[in-house]
């Protein structure tokens, strides 16, 4: 195997030649930093590069001379978000303020180093995670366009082949708009699945640890590595590891197949639909039951998730607005911290019985469906500096369109995955998006490796 046909192939293989000598982990690491020494200028996806990651890569190929092995991601290079803290690596959120993170491994940074990972650098991301285009990074599809945001460094890092899988956050939508409209696979697991110790908050409750990935192996191979219970995260679910292994090869016999035909179905680019549309009818195709049904409570969602992660967010800003460190926030990122001072104290207890409302409604529809099926996004990757789209005959707002389709997994704490299902007439990506009932990532990640496997034939 090259490093070349390893920037092909899933994680588990490429792990299997460095374990069995056929790959030197340094060649690939090496061929990694070519392709960020020769792209990344434009991109931009990185903030820090490793300066140690050859040596990483050369101790992983001399343990497997030695016949040993470090673990399942053995000499395989993954980004790190720039949230994500690392002992090795300065942390910096994203932010020009003088915040002095702790040089220390997080719980899931931690657990990817144990499993043999080599942590190849910082991604950018947008500013304490808000935003949804991660300047000054550029989509590798079309450098005239965004990556998306938060975590648009790794979405772009992954497709441009500066690393085999990247770490993300998503607390609206992070992990699966990037991965959307870089065309990779992105994956939130359940609220609690994966321990957040060790990554920068931005709302505590809406926020997720997860990996994004060139597969749906991959991404579900990153999150069996990740998850667990964490002590200290107080969020943190009492489960032990995940194994989707088996899911990843199952057929659609028996899946119930969800397509809610309000909120997800409104006001999306045509080309968008028409590749959803056509996915979902593969999916029938293929066996799966395919079930509609509407939640008609879902048209209160982005009042609720912007009141809870706005108050969240303020509450953990407070001691950098208190010292006026503040001043040194992007503008877009500073009014938003602000805002949060203006959400009351009834307001914040009203969002939070919707989202009590709205999780006793998706209860009721996970027990007639495995899965929930749709967009993850209603556009494509849209130009830098673009604020407004046109959609049905309708201006609406970037900010508010791009997270229409993937907040509600947030509200919810429920796992959601995004996965390439097409692209449109300029050959950008789209995203079709799966999510699942509370810790059935398995059903989740079944249907991914189905659309995959049949979309790619």
């Amino acid at each position: 195997m090259t490093p070349d046909d390893a920037l092909k192939a899933p994680i588990t293989e490429v792990a299997a030649a460095i374990r069995a000598g056929r790959l030197s982990s340094a060649d690939l690491v090496a061929r990694c930093i070519e392709n960020i020494e020769a792209r990344d200028g434009a991109l931009k996806a990185f903030v820090h590069i490793a300066g140690d990651a050859l040596d990483q890569a050369r101790r992983c190929d001399d343990a497997a001379r030695s016949g040993a092995s470090t673990g399942p991601l053995h000499g395989i290079p993954i980004a790190i978000k720039d949230n994500y803290l690392t002992a090795d690596m300065p942390t910096t959120a994203g932010t020009a303020a003088q915040i002095a993170f702790p040089l220390e491994d997080g719980a899931a940074v931690a657990r990817l180093r144990a499993a043999g990972a080599i942590l190849i650098g910082k991604t950018r991301m947008h500013e304490f995670a808000w935003g949804m285009e991660t300047p000054p990074t550029t989509n590798p599809y079309d450098e005239t366009r965004v990556p998306g945001g938060s975590s648009g460094g790794s979405g772009a890092a992954v497709t441009a082949g500066f690393c085999l899988a990247a770490t993300g956050s998503d607390t609206g939508g992070s992990i699966r708009i990037p991965a959307s409209l870089c065309g990779n696979v992105g994956f939130k697991p359940t609220f609690g699945r994966i321990g957040r110790s060790g990554i920068v908050p931005h709302s505590w409750s809406l926020d997720h640890a997860g990996p994004l990935a060139r597969n749906v192996a991959d991404a579900a191979l990153l999150v069996d590595i990740m998850s667990g219970h964490d002590p200290k995260d107080a969020g943190s679910a009492e489960a032990g590891p995940t194994d989707l292994s088996a899911a990843l090869t199952q057929d659609a016999k028996g899946l119930r197949v969800g397509v809610c035909r309000n909120h997800f179905f409104e006001a999306l680019d045509p080309q968008v639909e028409r590749a959803v549309e056509n996915t979902i009818a593969l999916l029938g195709r293929l066996g799966a039951t395919v079930v509609e049904f509407e939640v008609r409570e879902l048209q209160y969602g982005l009042g609720a998730i912007f009141a809870i992660e706005l108050s969240s967010s303020t509450a953990y800003h407070l001691p950098h607005l208190s010292a006026g460190r503040v001043d040194a926030y992007a503008p877009d990122v500073r009014l938003l911290v602000e805002m949060g001072r203006l959400v009351t104290g009834s307001d914040y207890l009203q969002a939070e019985r919707y989202r009590t409302l709205l999780g006793r409604r998706f209860r009721e529809v996970f027990a007639n469906v495995d899965v929930v099926v749709g967009p993850t996004m209603p556009i494509t990757a849209w130009r830098i500096g673009q604020k407004e789209v046109v959609l049905g005959g309708k201006t609406e707002a970037v900010l508010e369109t791009s997270w229409r389709f993937t907040y509600p997994w947030n509200l919810l704490g429920l796992p959601a995955i995004t996965v390439p299902c097409g692209f449109d007439d300029g050959g950008l990506p789209i995203g079709f998006q799966i999510a699942g009932a509370a810790f059935d990532e398995a059903s989740v990640v079944r249907t991914a490796s189905l659309v995959e496997r049949h979309t790619a034939s």
